[in-house]
């Protein structure tokens, strides 16, 4: 899996931003996240192309899920 090829901190950082580039894939605003980061991100299975258009994953929410909770508790 390509996904488990990336650098540890690379895997961080794309996961601190999953949930604001997950926003703006709701606003139809997918075009202001950098191509590498949504390769990275189908790489992880956090998002998948669906009928033209990108969405995230059960992985992909789970992952955005975990980080609000973490940002809630501390």
């Amino acid at each position: 899996m390509l996904g488990s090829r990336l650098p540890p901190a690379r895997i961080d950082v794309l996961r601190r931003s999953l949930a604001e580039n997950a926003g703006l894939l709701q606003r139809r605003r997918a075009g202001e996240i950098p191509t590498s980061d949504i390769d990275d991100y189908v790489a992880l299975n956090w998002l998948e192309w669906h009928g033209g258009t990108l969405r995230l994953t059960l992985t992909g929410e789970n992952v955005t899920r975990q980080q609000v909770q973490h940002w809630t508790t501390t």
